[in-house]
């Protein structure tokens, strides 16, 4: 199929001719890719739709295998996300956060700062493979939006963004509730130790992402800081906690952590002795 034939099949008013054009967007050049967009943004319900699974349908055929078309067709995209209307914007970052790669991030970084198109921006770079994403999040941080922060430390901590760890660690003692819960989260996902944690204790979920924090230290054979984050958590008073802090410092197996579980074999809180006695029988 030719582009011409292509372009006009979709927008055709007999739906199964425009279904056909669009499974076969595969087959034709990523030069349409404009003229799509435009049949996002204007063309009837059903065109519209049809321009829409067609981009997606190009999209996939390409893939993240490095090429000269996908390339040509990352490139389009990228032309129709930084221009033109918004609703053909929105589909074009969506379709790039598959195949995009760090070459894309010059034109979309600064998208982070435009209110309409920001999280679509965000949830692309947050698939860009490589740590090139990462930093350019970092870089923009402290320039960016107070109310996007957060945002920007959750894509963080998705990303396991080893070099924000200190950046993160600062922002959960930051006086906006929002932010604090967004760093806790990011710092228990990267679960490198930056500077030493200083968990905001009030903030919602903490003592589940001190677990995450120290179950990453204990998988990375820091036992020593994996048994302060541990330790931590047997001060809370929720059985559910103590009981996971009782099973990682049974997967340390050391003296120390012995000690510290030891008191929990006699809890008055059922299901906290009976998960120590049995953490305590393996590790003897």
């Amino acid at each position: 199929m030719t582009d011409k034939e292509f372009l006009t099949n979709l927008e055709s008013s007999d739906k199964d001719v425009r279904f056909k054009a669009w499974r076969a967007a595969g087959e034709v050049s990523a030069a349409t890719v404009p003229q799509l967009a435009k049949l996002i943004a204007t063309g009837t319900a059903g065109v519209a739709k049809a321009a829409r699974e067609a981009m997606t349908t190009m999209t996939h055929s390409v893939g993240k295998q490095e090429s000269a078309r996908r390339d040509e067709v990352v490139d389009s995209l990228t032309v129709v996300a930084i221009s033109g209307a918004m609703v053909a914007r929105v589909h074009a970052l969506r379709s790039l956060s598959f195949i995009a790669g760090p070459e894309v991030l010059p034109r979309i970084v600064p998208l982070l700062k435009n209110a309409d198109l920001r999280e679509e921006a965000i949830f692309c770079m947050e698939r860009i493979p490589g740590n090139e994403a990462s930093l350019a999040l970092i870089n923009v941080y402290r320039d960016t939006a107070q109310d996007f922060k957060a945002r920007i430390l959750y894509a963080l901590g998705h990303r396991r963004a080893a070099g924000a760890a200190g950046i993160v660690n600062d922002e959960m003692r930051s006086a906006n509730p929002e932010i604090a819960h967004a760093a806790v989260r990011a710092y228990a996902r990267i679960g490198r130790r930056g500077s030493a944690p200083q968990w905001p204790m009030a903030v919602p979920e903490v003592a589940d992402n001190i677990l995450r924090f120290a179950d990453a230290q204990a998988a990375q054979g820091n036992g020593a800081e994996a048994l302060k984050q541990y330790k931590l958590v047997l001060g809370r008073a929720e059985e559910h906690l103590q009981c996971a802090a009782i099973i990682g410092l049974g997967k340390l197996n050391t003296p120390e952590a012995s000690a510290l579980i030891h008191p929990f074999l006699k809890s008055g809180e059922r299901n906290v002795r009976i998960t120590a006695q049995r953490v305590w029988k393996a590790m003897v």
